[in-house]
């Protein structure tokens, strides 16, 4: 049993594989952020641009010589 303890032991001492687990965590984390932010963004955004609809539909377009013609009579 001790002998397969020695083939182990250099295995659990190698930090290499550790390093790549480490960046594809922070990675990850990273793109997730990433998606939070552009959620909240995203609804932030339609809220507005829905109000902005609202009024800009809401709004009258008169002509100019409309203006014109109402002043003179």
């Amino acid at each position: 049993m001790s002998n397969r303890f020695w083939k182990l032991k250099p295995m659990l001492r190698d930090e290499d594989g550790a390093v790549t687990i480490d960046w594809v965590v922070l990675t990850s984390s990273l793109v997730a952020l990433g998606f939070m932010a552009t959620a909240l963004i995203w609804q932030e955004t339609a809220g507005a641009s829905g109000k902005i609809s609202k009024f800009i539909d809401e709004q009258e377009v008169v002509p100019a010589f409309a203006v014109e013609e109402l002043s003179d009579g």
